[in-house]
């Protein structure tokens, strides 16, 4: 009995620790992604460190299908044990999609898009402190230290050539940044997915009004927190004043299947003998985006083809646009485009022969003349008088 209970309890920690250690694939697979860009990242300063041991976490953009975007603020989190690292979560463009990509805990930073959220992430690596044996030592330059007395410390300027605050790497604006070999080596160690203060610092985060981008026009009253989920009170800071951000309809952006390379606008289906999968985002106003094939148009009718995009655009405040579609009714025999023709030069029609003159017309000879009438036909002679017979009287 006493071998199987330990056989037990044995099992139950492999179960646990491969749990407790298993590799958050959020660098490599993909999340959440939407077809408009993220908003700019909000200017704050950095709440004072509660206690020491905690490591500073950056605030950044998510995105709910019902609200939009809205603030993560940055916090203070302990790390799930020693020696390990926060690599920051980041908006990555593809294919006119904006990808997002979760944050991790590992030995090592990895890459996180070139974004520079700042306190020490200046976009590459981390310079806000190292681990050196079990102890953490802290930048004085980039965090805010000087409520406790933590003896583990040091001075290092930390240069930030990032004055745009661009919240996402690559497309129309974004960062250039490209994983280096390091980076790509990184991804491949063992990975520890976000800790339950920090899970619960992003759920108090969508349920805050405040937090939303259509309400703080990116500037949030709550940019950053001492502590995780905890947004009233002594160490909650405010964004600075700067641009509003226009707001953003949640409504059509999100792009469904994500992770799903069908459903990437350009991509083929990784299936064998599959299609190209249909594009199947929805574009209500967005930037470039026209309407989607709807019911009973030509281009979803089964057996047609696509028309011509006939469509209209009229720019609308916020830099949205307002899309006519017209579709270009195909009738439904036609399989395929027809080949082109190749035109053939006509030959010269065969020379005509000469015409055989016609023979003269006969001379049609003159009707007979009337001969003269003959004279009269004489009068017939008067008959014999009969003889007289022996004893007649005549």
């Amino acid at each position: 009995m006493c071998g199987i209970r330990a056989l037990t309890l044995a099992l139950s920690l492999v179960v646990c620790s491969l749990f407790a250690f298993s590799p958050a694939h959020a660098q490599i697979a993909i999340g959440i992604s939407v077809d408009i860009e993220p908003p700019p990242l909000p200017v704050y300063d950095q709440p004072p460190i509660p206690t020491p041991g905690y490591l500073w976490v950056p605030g950044y953009w998510a995105w709910d299908d019902d609200t939009g975007y809205y603030w993560v603020p940055g916090t203070w989190v302990l790390p799930p044990e020693p020696e390990l690292l926060w690599t920051p979560g980041y908006w990555g463009w593809s294919d006119g999609v904006y990808f997002f990509h979760d944050g991790y805990w590992g030995p090592q930073i990895g890459f996180y898009g070139g974004v520079a959220y700042g306190f020490g992430y200046t976009g590459f690596g981390y310079e806000g402190g190292y681990w050196r044996n079990g102890a953490f030592f802290y930048n004085q330059s980039v965090n805010n230290i000087s409520n406790v007395s933590i003896t583990n410390v040091y001075n290092k300027t930390v240069v930030v050539n990032n004055t745009t605050n661009v919240s996402y790497n690559g497309g129309a604006g974004g960062t250039t940044a490209r994983p280096t070999a390091e980076q790509l080596a990184v991804e491949k160690e063992r990975h520890i997915a976000p800790t339950a203060e920090q899970t619960r610092n992003v759920q108090a985060a969508a349920k805050d009004p405040t937090l939303l981008l259509n309400n703080n026009h990116g500037h949030p009253t709550v940019a950053a927190t001492a502590h995780p989920a905890q947004f009233k009170g002594p160490g909650v800071i405010a964004a600075r004043p700067g641009k509003p951000i226009a707001a953003v309809s949640p409504q059509g952006h999100r792009v469904v299947g994500p992770g799903n390379a069908a459903t990437i606008p350009g991509n083929k289906a990784t299936a064998p003998g599959s299609k190209v999968a249909p594009d199947i985002r929805e574009h209500k106003g967005s930037a470039g985006g026209g309407a989607a094939p709807g019911a009973g148009n030509a281009a979803t009718a089964p057996g047609n083809k696509v028309g011509p995009d006939l469509r209209g655009h009229k720019g609308t405040a916020g830099g949205g646009t307002t899309t006519t579609t017209q579709t270009k009714q195909v009738p439904t025999a036609v399989a395929h485009p027809p080949k082109p023709q190749i035109s053939r030069p006509t030959p010269p029609p065969p020379p005509r022969r000469a015409a055989t003159p016609s023979p003269p017309p006969r001379a049609v000879a003159a009707p007979p003349r009337p001969r003269p009438a003959g004279p009269p036909p004489r009068p017939a002679a008067p008959a014999a008088k009969p003889k007289c017979q022996p004893g007649q009287h005549c």
